[in-house]
């Protein structure tokens, strides 16, 4: 019993520190978001990651089981697109509310874990999820039933990502952690090349999120693509042991203190401060997340 809480407490300390390190990406995102695509912007992020894992791995070979090449491959390819339209968001809209979208992940990663996974929810778990979903909504305050692209792509954003990590929780019974990490970083890193390449022969306005320009940084913006590579990192690492230690619904509850984050951060960057209705929507997402540690 105390080994079990001893490895819970592990993947919810893991979240927290994954939680801050993502904080603080999106908030390097979106100041080079003023100079260049958020195609690009994922292609550095990316590129500077593949350098770290490559180092991490040539300094300590990677001993594993392996056999899942497609779920691997899933997980990359499925990551790198919804961190694309997370990319996006925070481009044109505030960093809180970009992140409360990715958020959503949570309540998608547990109702995966459940569907494919066949982890068992309790009650409190079922309840915390709601009141999850709940506080989202108080955030994101949707007017009537038409969503914007931002909001559209918001959701993706929370499925795909959800999609990654409860792939997650499976793969590390055959990877190792830095496998499973750079398998994303390299689809991520090949995939906006591509995107770039492809962009001369598409001309669909409703696709500028994955068809950009390439523009050359200049003065700060590298300053800002090594901060964004090694905090985006060191976050992927920690939230991929975090998801291999414990269940995927109780990580999934600790990385809401990603938005609290995300608001203080913003507020730094110029973004206003919540609201009322927008700051009760935080504190039912915390409560949620505290009915499902708590059990």
């Amino acid at each position: 019993m105390l080994n079990k809480i001893s490895t819970m407490d592990k993947g919810i300390l893991y979240m927290l520190f994954a939680s801050f390190m993502f904080a603080i990406m999106g908030a390097f995102a979106k100041e080079l978001s003023s100079s260049m695509s958020s195609l690009e912007v994922v292609f550095f992020r990316n590129v500077v990651g593949v350098v770290l894992i490559g180092f991490m791995v040539f300094k300590k070979p990677i001993k594993q089981v392996g056999g899942k090449p497609f779920l691997l491959f899933f997980r990359g390819l499925i990551g790198f697109l919804a961190l694309l339209a997370f990319f996006y968001n925070i481009a044109y809209i505030s960093l809180a509310d970009a992140m409360t979208f990715s958020k959503t992940s949570p309540i998608f990663t547990a109702l995966f874990a459940y569907v494919f996974l066949k982890e068992k929810m309790s009650v409190y778990a079922w309840m915390a999820l709601f009141v999850g979903f709940i506080g989202i909504v108080l955030i994101t305050q949707p007017e009537g039933l038409l969503l914007k692209k931002t909001d559209i792509l918001g959701i993706f954003s929370g499925v795909g990502a959800a999609l990654a990590y409860t792939s997650v929780r499976e793969l590390k019974k055959f990877y190792d952690t830095r496998s499973i990490v750079l398998s994303f970083m390299l689809v991520g890193t090949i995939g906006p090349l591509v995107l770039l390449l492809l962009e001369p022969y598409i001309h669909v306005s409703e696709l500028d999120f994955m068809f950009a320009e390439f523009s050359m940084p200049k003065g700060m913006d590298w300053v800002y693509i090594v901060g964004l590579g090694v905090f985006a990192t060191t976050a992927q690492m920690y939230m991929t042991k975090a998801y291999g230690e414990t269940k995927a619904c109780i990580v999934g509850a600790v990385s809401y203190s990603n938005i609290v984050f995300a608001i203080i951060l913003g507020l730094f960057l110029g973004d206003s401060f919540p609201n009322f209705i927008t700051s009760l929507g935080i504190l039912a997402i915390f409560f949620a997340g505290m009915l499902v540690i708590k059990k």
